[in-house]
């Protein structure tokens, strides 16, 4: 039977200001979940990638590995691998990008032979390396599980429990929740991937160079602020390559560009591909997010479809390739909604590229405004300056239907000399999906209650 045409989202609460600011505009459940800490510790987030592995071949042209970290951030191990091996800094491929402050398991590959001695990098294990015929490629993956601890008061361990248990029981109703982009999507620990991304597709380069090299967020206090701040001052290449600090790797290969009196373009180009085609997508996703929220904000539906809408078809194995949506019409639109209702095909959003269709009707009308607001069109991501960058854009379902959710009290952290209780939960989703977005319905960090007059939420997570 096909659902209800309604837009499942809780206008009770009101996201910080922090997250209104990547397009996090709103959650689909009513409760107030409870406070709580996340990431504690890298061992509080633990990430295993369900490979799509490439087949084994002896003498393969490549090598893969399985690699487990601790606290690595993806392109520093990628360029510190690739040294130990002797490559090129941007010779490792990846299925699909990690959190940093985890325990992330995954597959790597490079082009060449198996490697000649133990990779002794410092919280870095390789579980297996074989050759095959061939790489991997972003996406060559089916998704990831997660087992992640969130700390709790030692006085409301109970009342978090119930919480906890009672939100799942909320998405469960629900049958699943938005397909947000979350928050490390656009820099864990300085989220400015996407204003580098906008400068690039306004064409700006040396605005993209600035803004990795000295924005400082709103609220950030991290490592390499005062650095920043004197680079953005004096402008001086030589002088900021003394006061960066030596672990800002991409930082100082551009600096290390601009010192030797190259353009901006250059000192881009210093960073691997993967990297900067992550900026540009970055700025997708923040358009995404802000298409979505702009959706729910006139009622529109998460798992139904309207004219001006686009489907993308579910496959057989399971997996919503995004290249090849259908536009939802007056005529079709009863077939596109008995399709969706039952699960063989799902709402579509866009991230835009050059290539992205003009929809029509409201989900069309709110597109062109949010493109009109940034003072762009879809040309722009043809990215003349950067054509290596360029993207012609694709579909991304807008809701995710519920993975079975393990709630598992920790009444102490085994070892804890001080009380440490906490709350375990165990889930799977498929690539592209965020647990940071399914966790903020649980903890609705910073919200506010929507309908008293801002009253602060009793669920600040902290």
């Amino acid at each position: 039977m096909r659902r209800p045409v309604v837009a499942p989202v809780s206008t009770r609460w009101e996201p910080a200001a922090s997250e209104r600011a990547l397009g996090l505009g709103f959650y689909v459940t009513h409760g107030p979940g409870f406070v709580g800490r996340l990431k504690t510790r890298p061992e509080d987030f633990r990430v295993d990638e369900i490979s799509a592995n490439p087949r084994p071949a002896e003498g393969g042209a490549y090598t893969v590995m399985r690699v487990v970290s601790r606290n690595w951030e993806q392109h520093e191990l990628s360029q510190r691998l690739a040294s130990v091996l002797g490559l090129p800094p941007h010779a490792m491929s990846w299925a699909g990008t990690k959190d940093r402050r985890a325990i992330a398991e995954r597959l790597v590959s490079y082009r060449g032979p198996l490697p000649a001695h133990p990779i002794d990098l410092p919280d870095v294990e390789i579980l297996e390396a074989y050759t095959a015929r061939d790489g991997l490629t972003l996406g060559h993956h089916f998704g990831n599980t997660f087992s992640i601890r969130i700390g709790v008061e030692p006085m409301g361990l109970e009342a978090s429990e119930r919480a906890a248990r009672a939100i799942r029981e909320e998405l469960v109703r629900l049958g699943g929740f938005a397909n947000l982009f979350g928050p490390q999507r656009f820099g864990e620990v300085r989220p400015v991937t996407h204003d580098v991304g906008r400068h690039l597709v306004h064409h700006d380069v040396a605005g993209a160079v600035h803004t990795y090299l000295c924005a400082i967020p709103d609220a950030t206090d991290t490592v390499g602020v005062e650095a920043r701040r004197a680079y953005a001052d004096h402008g001086d290449a030589n002088r900021a390559l003394r006061e960066f600090p030596p672990y800002f790797r991409f930082e100082r290969q551009m600096l290390d560009h601009l010192a030797r009196g190259q353009t901006p373009e250059r000192a881009l180009r210093a960073l691997s591909r993967e990297l900067r085609l992550l900026f540009v997508h970055a700025y997708q996703s923040l358009l995404f997010n802000r298409w979505l929220t702009g959706r729910v904000a006139v009622g529109l539906p998460l798992h139904d479809v309207v004219a001006g809408d686009f489907v993308l078809r579910v496959g057989r194995d399971g997996t919503v390739p995004g290249t090849e949506a259908v536009p939802v019409t007056g005529s079709n639109l009863e077939e596109c909604r008995d399709t969706v209702g039952r699960g063989r095909a799902r709402l579509a959003g866009p991230l835009v590229g050059f290539d992205t269709p003009r929809p029509v009707g409201v989900p069309g009308e709110l597109l062109e405004r949010l493109l009109a607001e940034e003072k762009i069109s879809r040309s722009d991501f043809e990215l003349p300056g950067t054509p290596e960058l360029a993207s012609a854009g694709v579909w991304r379902p807008v809701w995710v239907n519920l993975p079975p959710i393990g709630v598992v009290v920790e009444p102490q952290r085994p070892g804890a000399t001080e009380p440490d209780p906490g709350l375990w939960l165990n889930f799977g989703l498929p690539k592209g999906c965020y647990a940071t977005v399914l966790l903020r319905e649980f903890l609705k960090t910073g919200a506010t209650l929507a309908d008293n007059g801002g009253e602060a939420a009793s669920s600040t997570a902290y």
